[in-house]
């Protein structure tokens, strides 16, 4: 593009672009999110009808998988940031995604690629997978984990870098572009937790992945038909090289003493091309300050920095360091609390194997995969009734611009959620004794007897479970996205998905433990205490609470003393 030299012009152009790139960019995360979120919530359905694993089994694996799906996601944001971009790592991850898809409908489709269907049906008679087949099927897992790796941290900060925002046009247009994306991601994860599922669940599963393959490689033609139009950020190297310097740093210089006033003493540098807001100093994690003393041996260079930055860093250095440090106790709560989230949605499909799906009189049954949906049901009705009824009364109330603070939100959701378990295992235990006491509705293949209590009576509790995402997983994105450095929000917003990672691990390790010391997790849900287990996940999010409320006590706002300038470098194509 050639030089504007007026800025008017300059932000028509760049909101003209911006506007002109959005119909691609939303098109490529519809059709993505249309083409993995139905599959993947449905995968379980998957591993224990198809491949016939065991429901332990059938759920570690899905644990794993979308643990390493979210952890993957720092190693995506971090390549993104430092080396390719985050147009080509979105690029490069589509055609992964696209990829594992068509290795899933291949698994589906070809006959040899997939056990044989059961004999009848007793769980014994059922063929498990040969070696082959789970190594062609875990192929299309590795695929799928490194589409998500670099699609999650990068698609919404790259819709955003099409427009300005430092112009109030570029400003409109970046929280229009919000506005559709979140309107499409609910519509995409809508259709797929319905009419995908259904399609999977009740007519072909090769005709239920192949429709999500599809998709998923229009969301790839529509990214690339953009080529010409979009912006595309320059990697300035890894933020976390700074952090890096601050700890080598300190610890060159853990004997030194600390001044009285170390606000004053400290070595105090800004970078002019910087994109962080400059930061007030604090007293927490004080051992790090001593990165900052200058000493006789360091040398300064013509333009104020220090020559050699593993030696002497500046306090601003270390107050992003220990803004990234602050975070991680309550990164650390929300990995705890997520737990509880993991654990109902894969339990809740098999309660639902197990309990009336039938509507009404006639014919049709709720696909155990869809009862998902009604947490993204309740998100999407709680959302506008917070911001235009609840978030206007609470700032009259508290005469605050935010009504309440993010992690006052984030201790609410967490407080629901163990009442969210307590209705869990108390439908659980009612769904086990009508299957006990009554006359059921017949047997679930490889499982048991099917129970006379509604498959209804499982959406309180999923929509409680949705209102706690609500509260927690959105606020927690925005607290890491505003506490952490400017130029560290691409990794930070991935924070939220490596939390979402280990708490899948957590998961995996918690059920594994319980089954092996218990008969809680039997195949058969009617011969196991579920409801024991949720109740044990209530104890523990008890416990987490606890913690988060003294982390929360303890916790320093990020301050910020005077803002600089972002002038960041943008490529045009």
């Amino acid at each position: 593009m050639e030089k504007i030299d007026k800025e008017a012009t300059k932000s028509e152009i760049m909101r003209y672009r911006g506007i002109r790139a959005m119909p691609f960019i939303i098109g490529n995360e519809t059709f993505e999110k249309l083409g993995t979120i139905g599959s993947s919530s449905n995968l379980l359905v998957y591993l224990t009808s198809i491949f016939h694993l065991k429901t332990i089994t059938a759920t570690n694996i899905i644990n794993i998988f979308n643990g390493t799906c979210n952890f993957g996601t720092l190693l995506g944001a971090f390549l993104s940031d430092t080396y390719f971009g985050r147009y080509r790592t979105l690029g490069f991850a589509s055609v992964s995604s696209f990829l594992g898809m068509l290795v899933l409908t291949l698994s589906a489709a070809i006959s040899r690629m997939h056990p044989p269907v059961c004999g009848n049906q007793e769980a014994a008679s059922c063929v498990g997978p040969t070696t082959k087949q789970m190594t062609f099927l875990l192929i299309g897992f590795g695929l799928l984990v490194i589409g998500s790796s670099g699609i999650r941290p990068c698609n919404l900060a790259f819709g955003a870098d099409q427009f300005d925002p430092n112009t109030a046009p570029g400003r409109k247009g970046i929280s229009s572009f919000f506005n559709w994306y979140y309107f499409s991601l609910t519509f995409a994860m809508m259709v797929s937790l319905t009419v995908i599922v259904y399609v999977q669940s009740n007519i072909s599963w090769s005709l239920g992945l192949a429709i999500p393959t599809i998709m998923m490689f229009l969301s790839c033609a529509l990214l690339f038909a953009g080529t010409k139009i979009y912006v595309r950020m320059v990697p300035k190297g890894s933020p976390l090289s700074s952090v890096e310097q601050v700890f080598v740093a300190a610890f060159k210089k853990r004997h030194l003493q600390l001044a009285e006033q170390p606000c004053v003493a400290l070595f105090n540098y800004v970078s002019s091309d910087s994109l962080n807001s400059k930061l007030c100093y604090t007293d927490q994690f004080r051992f790090l300050n001593k990165a900052a003393i200058r000493t006789p041996e360091d040398e300064i260079n013509s333009d104020g920095s220090a020559a050699d930055p593993w030696r002497l860093c500046s306090i601003q250095q270390v107050e992003e360091v220990k803004c990234l440090l602050r975070v991680v106790p309550i990164w650390v709560a929300g990995t705890v609390y997520y737990v509880s989230v993991v654990q109902q949605q894969n339990y809740v499909i098999f309660q639902a194997f197990q309990s009336n799906r039938q509507l009404g009189h006639n014919h049709f049954r709720i696909p155990p995969a869809s009862f998902i949906v009604f947490p993204f049901l309740c998100i999407s009705i709680w959302l506008p009734i917070y911001d235009r009824i609840l978030l206007p009364w609470l700032r009259k109330f508290t005469r605050k611009e935010d009504g309440i603070t993010l992690l006052q939100k984030m201790g609410i959701g967490m407080f629901i959620s163990i009442i969210t378990m307590i209705i869990s295992a108390i439908v659980e235990d009612r769904r086990r004794s009508l299957a006990l006491t009554r006359p059921t509705l017949g047997i679930t293949q490889g499982k048991g007897a099917i129970s006379s209590l509604s498959g209804l009576w499982l959406i309180p509790q999923m929509t409680l479970s949705g209102l706690t995402e609500a509260l927690t997983l959105f606020s927690e994105s925005e607290f890491f996205y505003k506490q952490c450095p400017e130029n560290m929000r691409s990794i930070a917003g991935s924070f939220l998905f490596v939390g979402m990672a280990g708490s899948s691990y957590l998961s995996s390790l918690f059920s594994s433990v319980v089954h092996k010391t218990s008969n809680w997790l039997a195949e058969d849900l009617n011969k196991g205490r579920l409801d024991y287990f949720f109740y044990l996940i209530a104890v523990l999010q008890i416990l987490n609470l606890g913690y988060f409320l003294l982390c929360a006590k303890w916790y320093k706002y990020k301050e910020a003393g005077s803002n600089t300038k972002l002038s960041e470098s943008k490529e045009q194509s």
